[in-house]
Formats: structure tokens, C-alpha cells, sequence
């Protein structure tokens, strides 16, 4: 059993609720600001401290690389007790061709095989990541997002939109009737979504993220 501060654990719950609510876990700035510290250095101590304790994992380089030890998605308690535990196949969506839907077979590039419990919620494909709008959470080109298929989203959840011909990843925020897909790099601009835009369609939501090594 970790032992915690008060402190540490209202982190952990941050961390852990961010991870629930849009997929990726927060940078040190919004730990920062959700809990009135004066500076990110502040929180990126008390993660150090959380990590030498074992409760998280910090991959150096990215703004929100953070990892739970002990996160799992629902349900997946039975499988992480098994010595092997259960891989499952998704499909690698890459270009995805204008009005066909993004899970056609003429989009599927490959299978792959991964262990479910790397991601906040059961995926159904991998979508090859095409340029750097969303550096500054450590999403790059050439990774492979996981993603769920959903037609709705939450304010702040990272989501995968159609927009006419193309297929973009973004940060979703709804304010009133209007929706912004937000970049998170200063070198592009949002996307604003008018209402009853008819080549608009949002396909699904971030749950997780691979790097293709290589």
C-alpha cells in the first residue's frame, strides 16, 4: 500500500479524472492552476515525489507525459489477473477517402495487437496522426491514436472530427451553438464549426496514444 500526503492524493485524483473525462492526463500548468500553486515547478515536485513512490509513471519530453500505475479501463480487473493478459485487435485506419465512412475496409491499413489496458476506454481502431497540431500533448506525426466512436463530446476531450475531405485531430469545446476544434500548437489555428454545418461529422474520441517506433 503507497502511503500519500493529502496533497499527492488530490493530485492523483486530478490526474486520474483528467484521464477519465478527456483521455490524456493534465500538463504541470493546469495541475498548477487547478490547485492554486503559484508556478508549474510546484507540481512538477509533487510529481516527482508521486513517482518515486510508484503511484505514476513520467515519460521526460511531453507536457502531459503522465501514467497512472494503477490505471485500467472498466472491467479490466479480471484480465490484468491473468498471466497473459488478453490482447485485442484493432484496426489501423489511415488515409481515410472523402464520404465513406473512416472504419471501410479500403482505410484499413493494418491489424494490430494491444493490450486494452493501456487506454482509458475500450478503443475500436488506431487512427494514424498526420502532422503536428497537437504537439504540446505529445501527439506527433506518425503516432496511432486510439480512438472510440462517438458522435458527441464533452468540453475539452480530445476528439477525432470529419470537416469535408479531411480528418482532424483536435480539442473539442462547444460554447453556445458554436464548436472550435482546438490545435494544441501556437503555429495553427482553431477551427471554428458553424451551426448545422453539413460537412461536419465528429467520428470519435481520443482514448490513448502509441508511438510507432521506427
Amino acid at each position: 500500500m503507497i502511503k500519500l500526503t493529502a496533497r499527492q492524493e488530490q493530485i492523483l485524483n486530478l490526474i486520474r479524472e483528467a484521464i477519465e473525462n478527456t483521455g490524456f492526463p493534465p500538463t504541470r500548468a493546469e495541475i498548477a492552476s487547478e490547485l492554486g500553486f503559484k508556478s508549474a515547478n510546484a507540481a512538477e515536485e509533487h510529481l516527482q515525489a508521486l513517482a518515486r513512490k510508484g503511484a505514476i509513471e513520467i515519460s521526460p519530453g511531453t507536457s502531459r507525459g503522465i501514467r497512472l500505475r494503477d490505471h485500467q479501463p472498466a472491467g479490466a480487473a479480471r484480465q490484468m489477473a491473468l498471466p497473459h493478459p488478453a490482447l485485442m485487435q484493432l484496426p489501423l485506419i489511415g488515409r481515410v477517402a472523402a464520404g465513406s465512412p473512416i472504419l471501410a475496409q479500403e482505410h484499413v491499413e493494418s491489424t494490430y495487437q494491444v493490450d486494452p489496458s493501456l487506454f482509458s476506454a475500450k478503443p475500436d481502431y488506431l487512427l494514424k496522426v498526420r502532422g503536428l497540431s497537437m504537439r504540446d500533448v505529445g501527439i506527433l506525426d506518425g503516432d496511432l491514436l486510439a480512438v472510440k466512436k462517438a458522435d458527441s463530446a464533452k468540453n475539452g476531450q480530445i476528439v477525432v472530427a470529419r470537416i469535408g475531405d479531411d480528418v482532424t485531430v483536435k480539442r473539442y469545446r462547444k460554447n453556445g451553438n458554436l464548436i472550435e476544434l482546438l490545435p494544441e500548437n501556437p503555429d495553427f489555428q482553431p477551427i471554428q464549426v458553424q451551426p448545422g454545418q453539413e460537412d461536419f461529422a465528429l467520428e470519435g474520441l481520443a482514448v490513448g496514444l502509441l508511438r510507432a517506433w521506427g
